[in-house]
């Protein structure tokens, strides 16, 4: 059987996000690094593989599929018999996750990933972090961090009951959020609760410092 390759930088955000569903599915991978700083991700032979030019991207034996997302899904629908099913199957389960999906890419990715660029990925690219907007949107994202108090007080996660991709997901920038700033998760105890418990996962750890080939 071919061994899955995911090209992108071992401590990118959305590599890792792809690569904590292949730890939780037990699903080997080949990392194939991609230098962004120095462009590899706008060369000819890349864009040929990925028109956006961006990371991760998975080769499964000539499949190519790109977005973090979207690589998680299909390993944890290839893969549904390993492991936890991370989608539910029955029509409603499904309808509720597809909605916290959808809520976590419009309520939480939007504001955390700026957060995150703002603090982190300025000063890697050896810009000034502008500490006034980092602020600015970790107060908007406390505001809709509320909700998902409310949710969580009534569910163990966030599609329900049982772990979905939705709560991995929220893994890379979460993590890098609540090292600058603890209050993000702390002062919301169902929140605080449910992050401890997503982040101390086996699949995250493994891959929190850095992604690397499980092959």
């Amino acid at each position: 059987m071919s061994i899955i390759k995911l090209y992108g930088r071992s401590l990118s955000s959305a590599t890792r996000r792809a690569a904590t569903i292949f730890a939780e599915k037990g699903v080997p991978f080949e990392l194939i690094p991609i230098d962004t700083l120095h462009g590899e991700h706008k060369t000819p032979a890349y864009l040929e593989k990925h028109p956006f030019g961006q990371i991760p991207l998975l080769d499964d034996n000539g499949f190519l599929l790109y977005e973090s997302r979207a690589i998680g899904r299909y390993i944890a629908e290839k893969y549904a018999d390993q492991g936890p099913s991370l989608i539910p199957m029955e029509l409603k389960a499904k309808a509720l996750f597809e909605q916290a999906a959808s809520s976590e890419l419009a309520n939480f990715d939007v504001l955390a990933s700026r957060a995150v660029y703002e603090v982190v990925g300025k000063k890697r690219q050896g810009f000034t972090p502008d500490l006034d907007l980092f602020n600015d949107l970790v107060a908007k994202l406390l505001v809709k961090l509320d909700a998902y108090e409310v949710i969580l007080s009534k569910q163990k996660y966030l599609a329900g009951d049982d772990i979905t991709l939705v709560d991995l997901f929220h893994l890379p920038f979460g993590s890098s959020l609540a090292a600058f700033r603890s209050d993000i998760f702390e002062t919301k105890p169902n929140v605080s609760r449910w992050f401890k418990e997503v982040s101390s996962r086996p699949s995250w750890q493994a891959v929190r410092d850095g992604a690397r080939s499980t092959a």
